[in-house]
């Protein structure tokens, strides 16, 4: 041997024993119900902006934004908020919430637009009427809209966990 001493044995004189198996990493946090709530309200804001824009710009509904709303909603919110039962059900609420406010913003955008007023004061004071320019224009597509946006939220968030 080069060395002047042996080399460090095992207790039990097995020269060739393993090391311990490491110990394994934290659990991450879950279950943070009201995070994930609070995630899914920004995200639905944000894609009711977002779809409001492409109201306005294209002047037509398009169904794969809702299904698109829908499932970001449920996504972040299920990520968020971990594996509770009750976030598919709040983020299809928050979803059906968030495309029905796109599609209002929509239509008051494309109201300021042509009005040549201000979209605060579309929606401040004359939510009456935006609110009657949406009815009017409901179909049996507004609310399949809304409720494939809801199904996708729903489907989102049970596959954010998964």
């Amino acid at each position: 041997m080069t060395q002047p001493t042996p080399p460090p044995q095992p207790a039990d004189g097995n020269p060739f024993a393993q090391a311990p198996a490491p110990v394994p990493p934290a659990a991450p946090a879950q279950g943070n119900v009201a995070l994930g709530v609070l995630a899914g309200v920004v995200v639905a804001l944000v894609t009711a902006l977002v779809y409001g824009a492409i109201l306005k710009s294209t002047e037509h509904e398009i169904g794969y934004v809702a299904v698109g709303v829908g499932f970001a909603v449920g996504y972040v919110a299920g990520k968020v908020g971990g594996p509770n039962p009750v976030l598919p059900i709040v983020s299809a609420v928050l979803s059906l919430g968030a495309v029905y406010a796109g599609q209002i913003l929509g239509i008051a955008m494309i109201g300021a637009d042509e009005s040549g007023m201000n979209i605060g004061t579309i929606l401040t004071d004359h939510f009456g009427l935006v609110t009657d320019v949406w009815s009017e224009d409901a179909d049996i597509l507004t609310f399949a809209f809304l409720a494939i946006g809801a199904a996708a939220a729903f489907s989102g968030a049970k596959k954010a966990v998964a």
